[in-house]
């Protein structure tokens, strides 16, 4: 008998009930999983927010039109490699934060392309806000020229040349700038 009556006076290891206590109900467990619920909808909110707002997702302006334009660029590639142009592109550093951009243009023939409109963008591979668009200038005949102020990082170099408004020439190149 006396080790049933120890056994009444040791308290209940397993209940987590306490006297006067307020009881866990159903209207307690909804607004917790609620308030749960409201603080992870918040949170994903700004973090969405600050994402939108810091980087765009675009590497090229408008994808959708550049998609449908796909055949028309296969067809513009094959009309570029039969003039079988030559073209060779030196960077150098100038100065701190200087470069300059030289463009030797041939034709199959080795003549000396002239008059073409040649633009070098130095693109920035994930954000468009940090491109440098620059017009080179025709120095001598099939030689064209350009001063540009680039930072150190990698860039993606697309160099294109027109004539008559027609875009003749396109290369890209992955360049390191030092």
């Amino acid at each position: 008998m006396s080790n049933r009556l120890e056994n009444q006076n040791e308290p209940d290891r397993f209940s987590d009930y306490e006297a006067g206590g307020r009881p866990l109900n159903g209207w307690k467990v909804l607004a917790m999983i609620v308030g749960f619920f409201l603080v992870v909808g918040v949170v994903d909110g700004l973090m969405i927010y600050k994402a939108l707002g810091t980087f765009s997702g675009e590497v090229t302006p408008h994808p959708y039109e550049r998609g449908l334009a796909y055949n028309k660029d296969i067809a513009q590639a094959r009309a570029q490699a039969a003039r079988e142009w030559k073209v060779d592109v030196t960077l150098s550093r100038i100065a701190p934060g200087e470069s300059e951009i030289r463009v030797v243009a041939r034709d199959a023939a080795g003549a000396n392309v002239t008059g073409a409109e040649m633009t070098a963008l130095f693109a920035a591979p994930a954000d468009l806000a940090k491109d440098v668009r620059v017009k080179l200038g025709e120095t001598a005949p099939g030689r064209y020229a350009a001063a540009v102020k680039l930072p150190k990082g990698q860039r993606d170099l697309v160099l294109t040349a027109a004539r008559d408004g027609r875009e003749v020439f396109r290369s890209k190149s992955r360049i390191n700038m030092e």
